[in-house]
């Protein structure tokens, strides 16, 4: 059975769909076999992976019951596009709509290794869908003094996913995205996250960079656009690695880090 890991934040402009995209590109490299969720109705995620605008069907055909999720699927990608809004405000009125992702997803964690969830930004529906239906829960926060707020709330909505709807889900954990460490404000916004919630604190901080927006715009990688930045993203990924007992393909991790190191 796949490890399912549903990516959240409670705001937008945390970095946390270049968190999914990411990851799922470093894990593929590696040879785990990702099939990532696009669940935010802004579709920044199926964009990042280019799939056409028209493809069909998508998430939203998932959640309806009009298509599996094997066929949704788009080169290892299940796309969002805005109409998922409509179907998320459908569902408002379903019995067991909080349990729709999980159960449309049942087949697809027999057929892959991993599945990436990207939330939405918001407290709604299709957030809760997406813990109900994960593992793990990995909570994206940007390098700000209200972080520490920001992964308090989200982590509310975590623990209400559990104790109602998925016994299984577990907090994988915060990564601290968009950071310049050279500055006191960041340091400050990462001591307090690591005061507050310890080891539950990803090592690995993913610096700010222009060149990841310049690295969607131009549908590449930032592992091959810049790989010094890369760098951070390897190292997060063998953290997840461990945090989730995927021990087994660490070997593969690290001529990665081998290559990105004298690059």
């Amino acid at each position: 059975m796949a490890e399912t890991i549903a990516v959240l934040s409670l705001k937008g402009g945390t970095g946390k769909t270049t968190t999914v995209r990411t990851l799922a590109d470093v894990f593929r490299r590696i040879g785990i076999d990702v099939l990532c969720v696009d669940l935010d109705p802004q579709g920044n995620l199926s964009d990042y992976f280019d799939v056409p605008a028209d493809a069909a069907p998508t998430v939203a055909d998932v959640l309806s019951g009009a298509a599996k999720a094997k066929a949704a699927a788009h080169d290892g990608i299940i796309p969002a596009t805005p109409i998922l809004a409509e179907v998320e405000r459908g569902l408002s009125g379903k019995m067991g709509r909080e349990l729709v992702l999980r159960k449309a997803l049942k087949d697809a964690r027999k057929q892959h290794d991993l599945i990436l969830i990207d939330c939405p930004p918001t407290l709604g529906l299709l957030t809760v869908n997406g813990l109900v239906a994960a593992d793990w829960a990995l909570i994206s926060s940007e390098a700000q003094y209200f972080a520490l707020q920001g992964v308090n709330g989200a982590l509310e909505v975590v623990e209400q996913a559990k104790e109602f709807y998925n016994d299984d889900l577990e907090f994988l954990g915060v990564v601290m995205n968009i950071a310049d460490m050279r500055t006191v404000h960041s340091r400050e916004a990462y001591d307090a996250l690591k005061g507050h919630f310890g080891e539950k604190v990803f090592e690995t901080v993913i610096r700010a960079s222009i060149a990841y927006a310049e690295s969607a715009e131009r549908g590449r990688s930032i592992l091959e656009h810049r790989p010094d930045l890369g760098r951070d993203y390897l190292a997060l990924a063998g953290e997840v690695l461990t945090r989730t007992g995927l021990t087994g393909w660490q070997r593969r991790l690290a001529p990665l880090l081998g290559d990105s190191s004298a690059a």
